[in-house]
């Protein structure tokens, strides 16, 4: 039996230079919005204005989603990924401009949390853009065999990249501030800017070109439904993360329970980016399509514990080690669901397909946002957090008893047949 490469994606020019985009976008676009919360709790103290941020992104980001992934499936694919960048550009820029200090000071608290919302409310809708044209771009660049491997480690780069942003944003609000931090948002988007044209332009794989929006839209819908394997996946994720968003208080616990303020703010947002390095490590060299529907169960199960001891600790390093595993199972989970996405899609059809998945698991982190604030405002921030860890096991126990076809899923086969194509 040949030896698998658990570095196979890894010595493709192009998938590096990819990985570095993704890497720069999602480490800037974490690292904006952790900074955003801290400036928006620190304007306001009130934990429901950080609930507010989720709600402005995923409002546009939902509504404008499968549009989004019809365009894409229609559009070259390099250069609408280097118009996203572009664009996501000056939202970093206007963030950075509202808050100089002299503006800041010449402009009351309510309008400048108003501008900040407005921004991100562009954000969500540029961002609904991102996921699929992100996702059909890989499937451009490796070649089938391989997709499983650059799953795993386009996943990974995600998973860490999104929490190293947080961290990072922490420490830099400590030493700089958060108007020079913008500044290196900013910076980091420029960068993956000028990077993204070093990959080559791809073919359109659509066959349809020019087919009327409602119908295309008709098709990527109706065949997430058909497949349950995708379906039961981003369902099962989706609603564990929208109850298990506890991150979105870490402001809170930061500086009000903890007490540990910007550095300790940091350290919480990097435990779960050492816990999904592991992750990526693991899961590159152990195989993770095998009972891979008991895993994700399993993975998802393991997320709502951490959340729930995370929400009952108030030391310091109890809630390290609990963000710490939730980052490991979290990665496991994101994962193997990009591997189920990737196998299970065919090319014509990603975008459409991964702008559903954005409308259920992309969105659930915003809304999961947005939850935590309300039930933080309604019955106390602790209580919160472990009301979604909760909801998320009860979740977790009912999908595995109601969904024998997702508790039974085997990708074995699926992998067998990509490692054979040529």
């Amino acid at each position: 039996m040949e030896k698998k490469d658990p570095y196979a994606s890894l010595r493709i020019k192009e998938f590096n230079i990819f990985l570095l985009v993704r890497f720069a976008l999602v480490f800037a676009w974490s690292m904006q919005f952790i900074i955003i919360e801290w400036q928006v709790y620190s304007l306001t103290k009130n934990p429901l204005s950080l609930g507010i941020i989720g709600l402005m992104e995923v409002i546009p980001a939902v509504s404008m989603a499968l549009f989004a992934g019809h365009i894409v499936d229609q559009k070259e694919k390099r250069n609408l990924l280097a118009l996203c960048i572009g664009l996501f550009s000056l939202i970093s820029f206007g963030l950075f401009f509202l808050t100089l200090p002299s503006f800041v000071e010449g402009w009351d608290k309510i309008k400048v949390l108003y501008a900040i919302y407005a921004l991100v409310f562009f954000g969500g809708f540029l961002r609904s853009f991102f996921g699929p044209t992100i996702f059909s771009l890989i499937a451009l660049i490796v070649p089938k065999k391989l997709y499983p491997n650059a799953a795993t480690w386009s996943s990974s780069t995600w998973q860490i990249a999104s929490v190293l942003g947080p961290a990072f944003a922490g420490l830099t609000i400590s030493w700089i501030g958060v108007h020079w931090s913008l500044c290196i948002v900013f910076g980091l988007v420029s960068v993956s800017f000028f990077t993204v044209f070093l990959i080559k332009k791809k073919p359109i794989l659509n066959p349809k070109i020019g087919e009327p929006v409602m119908k295309s839209l008709k098709e990527g819908v109706r065949f997430v439904y058909k497949t349950k394997a995708i379906l039961g996946a981003i369902t099962l994720d989706m609603i564990s993360v929208l109850f298990g968003g506890a991150v979105a208080l870490l402001p809170v616990y930061a500086q009000d329970i903890l007490k540990v303020g910007p550095e300790g703010f940091g350290a919480l947002r990097a435990a779960p980016a050492i816990g999904a390095f592991l992750t990526m490590l693991v899961t590159a060299y152990i195989p993770i399509s095998k009972n891979a529907g008991i895993k994700l169960l399993g993975a998802i199960f393991g997320f709502g514990v951490c959340i729930i001891i995370f929400g009952l600790s108030s030391v310091f390093w109890i809630s390290i080690v609990a963000l710490f595993f939730s980052g490991v199972t979290d990665g496991v989970s994101m994962v193997i669901r990009q591997t189920i996405l990737q196998l299970k899609t065919p090319d014509h059809m990603r975008g459409r397909v991964a702008s559903v998945n954005s409308m259920f698991v992309g969105s659930s982190n915003e809304l999961g946002a947005f939850e935590s604030g309300v039930t933080a405002k309604l019955m106390g921030t602790v209580t919160a957090v472990v009301f979604g860890g909760t909801m998320t096991l009860i979740t977790v126990i009912t999908t595995g008893i109601i969904n024998p076809t997702l508790r039974k899923l085997d990708l074995t086969k699926d992998l067998e047949e990509y490692e054979k194509a040529a």
